[in-house]
């Protein structure tokens, strides 16, 4: 089998570099560098990514040993239709680490044809380190990093206004553009750099908030080798993606010009403000991820296919969706139906293997995140309870009882939540265990007894569930 390269897979053309790209992870590499794929083949876009390790090892020799080459394998369900495509990803050019040649990772920031940086460097990268004392040494931190090819670059221009780029941070933080400038800006502070980068760090670089939103399992190690044997080359950096993807940017329009993703076919939005968008992921997605762990659990079930899939746990959690999550948002209809369809696609999809334990992981920190809003919303504008929701706060609460019909259940979670439940399983009651738990404020941020009705839903559902484990053990 041969190796992938550009001379064994006769990959020829050559094009500017419009991209850095701090990250070389698999979620990059299957997320916005197969868009940047899609529109050099199907637009004018014409530029490459330049992608930098942010970490001192990670694999940049790797994809330099593959000239930038490596397939997206796309596995999934969309639109009722099973999907399986491979694609040779080719915009990238070169692979660099600023801990192996600093000065030519500067250099990078004199491209004339710069327009962008995009980052994914996790929910810490985006942070502040002040032992970073210098630009003139590699610093530590992915915003040090930045700012001093930032600063590279307004001195090698000038300061020329036009040679400002767009910042495009796909860390999965609120406002990650904005923390992001604020970062660069302390870093600007703390190295005493001129006045005038300060100003063409606040007035003409453009650092967008964005939303991304793609399963990205990464290499597939399982099925390797019948990949490469189907490719006929020997990829060592396969990525595995689902189809369905969704990116939305917190941008002026001249950055849906630069990057014309509408025209590839892409589902990327450029709006004013993603938050509806946020929390239509959060409510709908991670949301029915956290109310469906604990009902399919107790039901036996042990992963998200085959829960959607079942019956009794796939009917719970549709409804619970259409007709008590969707009620309490405010993007259009047509939107939020569409968005909760694709939401059941990707939860049936028969190539991840997901584990119901694994979402289970601070399943109180997530419920007061993802669904609770959805309960008090409802409450809110229908004068109602959500029944469906509240069945699985009242199975949340069995769950972490930590033993049902006979088996232990692992739990995942803070020693403190794992003993304040030990203490609340040693009430004299199901209605004593359940006001122990709904008037933790530290838990739920309120006291949920106070809500007229619910502690009393919540208790007749948690009854239902011990009903039904004492007619399993009988």
């Amino acid at each position: 089998m041969q190796p992938l390269n550009r001379n064994t897979a006769q990959i020829s053309q050559s094009r500017p570099t419009k991209v850095i790209q701090f990250g070389e992870g698999n979620f990059l590499r299957g997320f916005v560098d197969w868009m940047i794929d899609l529109l050099n083949e199907k637009t004018d876009f014409n530029g490459n990514v330049e992608i930098i390790q942010p970490l001192d090892k990670g694999i940049y020799q790797l994809l330099n040993q593959q000239d930038g080459l490596y397939h997206v394998v796309l596995e999934g369900i969309q639109e009722g239709q099973t999907v399986q495509e491979k694609r040779l990803i080719t915009c990238v050019n070169n692979s660099h680490s600023p801990y192996a040649d600093y000065e030519q990772y500067l250099q990078l920031g004199e491209n004339p044809d710069l327009e962008f940086v995009i980052s994914n460097t996790t929910e810490a990268g985006i942070a502040f380190d002040p032992a970073d004392a210098s630009f003139e040494t590699t610093p530590n931190s992915f915003p040090g990093k930045l700012t001093a090819l930032l600063y590279r670059r307004f001195t090698h221009f000038n300061g020329a206004q036009d040679k400002a780029l767009t910042i495009i941070p796909c860390e999965l933080i609120d406002k990650n553009g904005e923390n992001l400038r604020t970062t660069v800006l302390q870093f600007a502070e703390h190295w005493n750099l001129t006045a005038d980068f300060t100003n063409w760090i606040q007035n003409d670089t453009i650092f967008c908030n964005t939303l991304v939103d793609r399963i990205v399992p990464g290499f597939p190690k399982d099925t390797i080798k019948e990949i490469q044997q189907e490719l006929g080359f020997e990829d060592t950096l396969v990525v595995k993606a689902e189809p369905f993807h969704l990116w939305v940017i917190e941008a002026p329009e001249s950055v849906a010009k630069a990057l014309p993703t509408e025209q590839a076919g892409l589902q990327v939005k450029f709006v004013d403000d993603l938050t509806p968008y946020r929390t239509r992921k959060v409510r709908i997605l991670n949301g029915a991820h956290t109310a469906l762990v604990p009902v399919a659990y107790l039901q036996g079930l042990r992963t998200v296919r085959e829960s959607v899939d079942d019956e009794t746990a796939g009917t719970f959690i549709k409804e619970a969706i259409f007709e008590e999550i969707i009620p309490t948002l405010d993007l259009s209809a047509e939107e939020l139906n569409q968005f909760a369809k694709d939401v059941i696609e990707r939860f049936q999809n028969p190539f991840i293997h997901h584990e119901l334990l694994s979402i289970s992981l601070n399943s109180v920190s997530k419920y007061k995140v993802r669904v609770l809003p959805s309960v008090l919303e409802y409450h809110k504008r229908k004068g109602q309870l959500p029944q469906r929701l509240l069945r699985s706060l009242a199975a949340l609460i069995l769950f972490y009882k930590g033993e049902y019909n006979g088996e232990q259940i692992p739990l995942n979670d803070t020693p403190e939540v794992l003993d304040f439940f030990k203490a609340a399983w040693q009430k004299g009651s199901a209605k004593e265990t359940v006001q122990a738990v709904l008037s933790n404020q530290d838990f739920w941020g309120t006291d949920l007894t106070q809500v007229e009705g619910l502690q009393a839903l919540v208790t007749k559902e948690l009854e239902a569930f011990q009903s039904q484990e004492q007619l399993k053990t009988a």
